[in-house]
């Protein structure tokens, strides 16, 4: 079982750190991603990691200001998530691909809310 935490209210230009943590599985063996989704618009993936955590993908949107990480001590995965900008406002989701890649999300967790507004 996902569970996404961290979101919240935040200004133009701050950070936030989400939190996607497992029970029941160690995540070390999953691929993961992080997608967001605003009313009326498609999911999308904002960044994913495989299993082996190199070449982390991101979309173009937030390249250079999220970085996501993954913490197997703490069966976790972290979106860093710098210099936010309004648009960054949306529902966010962690997602677990069992194959360790990040091809077929087959695990979502619960959403956390990111607003950013001054």
């Amino acid at each position: 079982q996902l569970q996404a935490s961290g979101g919240g209210l935040v200004q133009p230009g701050r950070s936030l750190r989400l939190s996607c943590v497992a029970s029941g599985s160690p995540l070390s063996y999953y691929g993961i991603g992080w997608f967001r989704q605003v009313p009326g618009k498609e999911r999308d993936r904002v960044a994913s990691i495989t299993w082996r955590g190199v070449r982390p993908f991101y979309a173009e949107s937030v390249k250079g200001r999220f970085t996501i990480s993954r913490d197997n001590v703490k069966n976790a995965v972290y979106l860093q998530m710098n210099s936010l900008k309004p648009e960054d406002t949306a529902v966010y989701y962690c997602a677990a691909d069992p194959t360790g890649w990040t091809t077929k999300f087959d695990y979502w967790g619960q959403e956390t809310l990111v607003t950013v507004s001054s």
